[in-house]
């Protein structure tokens, strides 16, 4: 199965749900007419009962971290002055396209996500944040329909893998340059303008506006995903992308990863990477795990924006890791002496590693530094090269050790730095 579907029981409102009955053309974009008929743009709710359904229902943010959407919410609105709201849908992972599938295609159910967050919030200003030219054309045609008593502006960034960090993101919309900043202060106490800022990815944003239009369904709407299916079985070409089969799912929460696979074409895999670059490589076992933040973090790994990448026994897990390292080193900020060169060193010895080239101490350093660097860089970027890093010495050490002997047919080429196995197409 390719393309665009969704695995949520007949009848259960999702996200996916008005393309794949046919409410309008395969390709083009919900209108304002469509969204209405299908009860958008509901009238404003008391903001608090809104806000306690959100919480009540465990409603979590789909940009990566899997934090309570409630709590955020609760932060800016509780903070003094009046605050803003930003809709983020830069896609920084290369594994991911449900945000431009999103904003491209729903542009009103994530623009309704926006306004119901300035009503819980007591926002002044909303802001739609992206780098993808057509997402931006549906946004603005979206704003035209449906003129706003919210102030809601559109800001175009240049697509990085740290431009969808949340202080990048208020950099950015303050007409700086799209790079992470120090923290404290975080956007909801000190954001756009310096005003306490909600920054919130645009799937969050349309749960919120779904779990309104449809109360009765609000627990399956909170625990239902957007998720991106990959895998290309061979190193792709520089011009394939992702190549393999690509899908994008909406499916329940607990949805078993080998489901997917099967589904998706990659039933032959036989491991995963998880969460686009974020959530580690995983080998036996994989196919137990289930999309679910809780379960997953206690298997070591992360559901991070629900990008699933799928190894086949052709593909070779230490060229996957290398890539991976490659291309985060390529997007380091440049900003932290400790990011620049723990990266830079998790590459060049991984790069070692898998051209037959280490010496004896290669694992045990990539072992260490996988250990001593998260937590040290102004953003998630450090935390990924050092994850991937971790879980491909933890899963896959026999292969590790057999790049000593022998060389691999995989590993033959420098590994690009530019996301190529990485990157999908919006379907």
């Amino acid at each position: 199965m390719t393309g665009v579907f969704s695995l949520l029981p007949e009848g259960r409102p999702g996200l996916l749900a008005p393309l794949l009955s046919g409410a309008w053309p395969a390709g083009g974009s919900e209108d304002h007419a469509r969204y209405l008929a299908a009860g958008g743009y509901a009238p404003l709710p008391v903001p608090g009962r809104l806000l306690d359904r959100i919480d009540a229902v465990g409603l979590r943010g789909r940009g990566g971290a899997g934090f309570p959407a409630a709590v955020k919410l609760r932060a800016v609105r509780d903070a003094p002055g009046p605050s803003v709201v930003v809709a983020n849908g830069e896609e920084g992972e290369p594994g991911s396209v449900k945000d431009r599938w999103l904003l491209r295609h729903r542009p009103h159910v994530v623009l309704d996500g926006v306004r119901l967050a300035a009503a819980m919030t007591g926002a002044e200003r909303g802001c739609v944040y992206l780098s993808d030219a057509p997402a931006e054309r549906a946004v603005r045609r979206a704003l035209d329909e449906r003129p706003s008593e919210l102030r809601v502006d559109v800001v175009r960034t240049e697509h990085a893998y740290v431009a969808g960090e949340e202080t990048a993101v208020v950099r950015r919309i303050d007409g700086g340059p799209a790079l992470p900043t120090a923290k404290p202060p975080r956007p909801f106490e000190s954001g756009v303008g310096g005003a306490p800022t909600l920054v919130a990815n645009v799937e969050t944003l349309a749960r919120i506006a779904l779990t309104h239009t449809h109360p009765e369904a609000a627990e399956a709407v909170a625990g239902a995903h957007l998720v991106t299916v990959s895998g290309a079985g061979t190193r792709p070409h520089a011009d394939a992308g992702a190549g393999g089969t690509v899908a994008l799912a909406e499916v329940s929460a607990g949805t078993h990863l080998k489901v997917l696979a099967d589904l998706c074409g990659h039933g032959r895999a036989e491991a995963v990477l998880l969460g686009g670059l974020f959530g580690g490589l995983h080998g036996a076992g994989w196919t137990d795990l289930p999309l679910d933040h809780d379960r997953l973090r206690a298997a070591g790994g992360a559901l991070g924006c629900g990008a699933l990448h799928f190894l086949h026994p052709e593909d070779c897990p230490v060229a996957v890791a290398t890539e991976a390292a490659a291309y985060l080193a390529a997007q380091s900020a440049r900003q932290c002496g400790v990011c620049v060169s723990g990266t830079g060193a998790l590459t060049d010895t991984l790069t070692a590693v898998a051209r037959g080239h280490a010496d004896g101490d290669a694992t045990g350093r990539l072992r260490r530094w996988s250990q001593q660097l998260p937590g040290r860089g102004a953003c998630g970027l450090l935390d990924a090269a050092a994850r991937v890093v971790a879980s491909l010495l933890t899963h896959f050490p026999d292969r590790v050790d057999a790049h000593r002997s022998a060389v691999c047919p995989a590993c033959a080429d420098p590994a690009p730095a530019d996301g190529r196995r990485f990157t999908v197409p919006v379907p």
